[in-house]
């Protein structure tokens, strides 16, 4: 048989290397196709990885405690094997007779042969598929999204060819719960989460009630929609904010003068977010079905709480393309014309990320949820002075800062802990570089 590299497989957005701890097989030994070949280690997690194909394990590349890069050849498979030990046999006539016989014609024969016309599309996933599940895949015309929801029978989880068959045959006659779940998987905005009726509140005598006005019923509709779409995480970063605090203490008066504008924290926070989401344009996304949407415009809304109670999100399209003078300006101009009520329908549509100041009310953190269609909002809270540690060249000591946290909320379906906990520490990390001696 000819030979095959075996690759370290992709295992995590942030994983690139793993350590070799064991060698299941030495060199000679006969393999079978998904056994387990060694086992690895990454800073993450410890797993095994199977083996691409059946044959006999002809070299190790690497010895155990070496590092090994992802998609790097870490050993070969080959040589001739015993028929009756290491290989398996292609398709058992069992397995063809318990799935239809057009499966089996168009599907298993070509596989049986060792030959495939269709080649498999290379998926980003933590888990690991062997060539001859990624075959049946494509010759399917399984999707990413329903092969990472098959439930594997192999060592560590992992999908095996009866796993396949298994889920063809479902797919051919599906049961009423099989139906049920890809009707909800072929349109993943619609809520996951049954219907359920809203409890029976009981009325006294001194009870005021208050009828919902159609904003506040839409705002209601809206929150209770992007809880139920999109699965909410929620990251929290203390940053400190005493330079900013200063400068614009120290600006704020000649900012007035010249430009006729009040000068606040918002636009200042602002500028951040927007460095952080053109460092990571992933997070200023949509999800579309099973489509992630990289939006190039930044749109940044801004939460404005109305006198009348009520929330609205005016919108600064092309945020990016704003200084802080243009910002500052923008946001006191959507402020004041959303509470006058004097918005055009164009300025409160198309955000693509929002931002939502808690520390308005003295609220020192909170869980902000979605706007939808959005991925992310993140709450700023109020600054208040602290006993912090200060690290300088002298040694560290104790001081008085101003200390602000901030609250990340994202859509875990595109978003990991990863990308949405290092957003929310970059924007941290650019309001505390802030600089002293800037000039406006």
């Amino acid at each position: 048989m000819a030979e095959i590299e075996v690759l370290l497989p992709k295992m995590g957005e942030s994983v690139a290397e793993a350590t070799i701890t064991k060698w299941l097989k030495s060199v000679g030994e006969t393999i079978e196709e998904d056994e387990p070949l060694v086992e690895i280690a990454t800073d993450k997690v410890d797993s095994e990885v199977p083996s691409p194909s059946a044959g006999v394990l002809s070299k190790i590349l690497y010895n155990e405690g070496d590092v090994v890069q992802v998609g790097a050849a870490f050993a070969i498979i080959g040589g001739e094997v015993n028929s009756s030990e290491g290989v398996k046999e292609p398709i058992s006539t069992t397995e063809i007779k318990e799935i239809e016989p057009i499966i089996a014609e168009q599907i298993l024969e070509p596989l049986a042969n060792g030959k495939s016309n269709n080649e498999f599309i290379a998926l980003e996933s933590s888990r690991f598929y062997s060539p001859l599940v990624k075959s049946i895949a494509s010759k399917e015309g399984i999707n990413h999204e329903e092969l990472e929801q098959i439930q594997g029978s192999g060592s560590g989880g992992r999908v095996t060819k009866k796993d396949m068959l298994l889920f063809i045959k479902s797919k051919a006659n599906p049961s009423p719960k099989t139906v049920v779940t890809q009707n909800q998987n072929a349109n993943i905005q619609k809520a996951v989460v049954p219907t359920h009726n809203a409890p029976n509140v009981p009325i006294g005598g001194n009870d005021e009630i208050i009828q919902m006005d159609r904003m506040r019923k839409l705002i209601a509709d809206h929150m209770v929609m992007s809880k139920h779409v999109a699965p909410h995480v929620t990251s929290f970063v203390e940053a400190d904010v005493t330079n900013i605090v200063m400068w614009r203490n120290k600006m704020k008066n000649e900012f007035l003068k010249r430009e006729g504008e009040k000068l606040t924290f918002t636009p200042i926070f602002m500028e951040a977010i927007i460095k952080a989401l053109k460092d990571m344009p992933n997070v200023n996304s949509m999800i579309n079905g099973d489509q992630i949407i990289i939006k190039k415009d930044l749109n940044l809304g801004m939460a404005t709480a109305l006198p009348s109670g009520n929330l609205i999100v005016p919108v600064i399209h092309n945020a990016d393309q704003y200084n802080l003078v243009g910002l500052a300006k923008k946001v006191n101009d959507l402020a004041n014309r959303a509470r006058l009520n004097k918005l055009s329908p164009d300025e409160i549509q198309g955000g693509t990320y929002t931002v939502t100041n808690v520390g308005t009310f003295g609220n020192v953190m909170g869980t902000p949820i979605i706007n939808q269609p959005q991925s992310a909002i993140l709450a700023v809270g109020a600054i208040r002075k602290k006993p912090a540690v200060i690290e300088t060249p002298q040694g560290d000591t104790i001081g008085i800062r101003h200390m602000m946290f901030l609250s990340h909320s994202y859509d875990h379906r595109n978003i990991d802990g990863a990308m949405g906990g290092s957003f929310v520490k970059k924007v941290a990390d650019y309001l505390e570089s802030f600089d002293l001696n800037r000039e406006i």
